[in-house]
């Protein structure tokens, strides 16, 4: 391991840490929040850490080239989620989906929103999603799908079906 990838998990380990507070596990799963846990998750490679990004950027091994995110927009469209009729499952899987599609912040999307969408199940009661290492090549294929907007069923049920711990 590089002291690269030990440093992003003791931030991911700050990350957990930080929602599993018993406080924070109890606040609503809001832009805040996001904020927060991404800039715990990008603590010391970022000096904007938790901030929105402000530049283009390009995502590995897809043509998708998300827009630059706008704070209002993202706000209303996490309060929809969240205020949605839909289960808290399945309000989690678009929470994670949403946040991972927008690339809110210049880097660690992805684990800013799994750990986000975590929150919200725990805070819930309903376990968790964890991606099994034997599932992440299937699951990194059905993203850069659902990223270029050719499927967004599949890495759905995939989600449901062979991520979801209810505990």
């Amino acid at each position: 391991m590089t002291s690269e990838d030990v440093m992003k998990i003791v931030n991911l380990k700050h990350a957990w840490e930080f929602i599993l507070n018993m406080y924070v596990i109890q606040s609503q799963t809001n832009f805040v929040l996001l904020c927060e846990i991404n800039r715990l998750v990008q603590e010391g490679f970022y000096y904007n850490a938790g901030k929105i990004r402000s530049t283009p950027l390009f995502i590995t091994g897809t043509n998708y080239k998300p827009d630059l995110p706008i704070e209002s927009v993202i706000k209303e469209d996490l309060d929809d989620i969240v205020n949605s009729d839909l289960n808290d499952l399945d309000r989690a899987v678009e929470l994670l989906l949403y946040v991972m599609r927008q690339q809110i912040f210049i880097d660690g999307n992805k684990r800013t929103a799994l750990i986000f969408a975590n929150h919200y199940l725990i805070s819930k009661g309903k376990g968790i999603i964890v991606i099994p290492e034997e599932q992440v090549d299937e699951y990194k294929n059905l993203l850069i799908k659902y990223y270029e907007r050719k499927d967004n069923k599949k890495i759905k049920e995939f989600l449901k079906e062979k991520c979801y711990l209810h505990i």
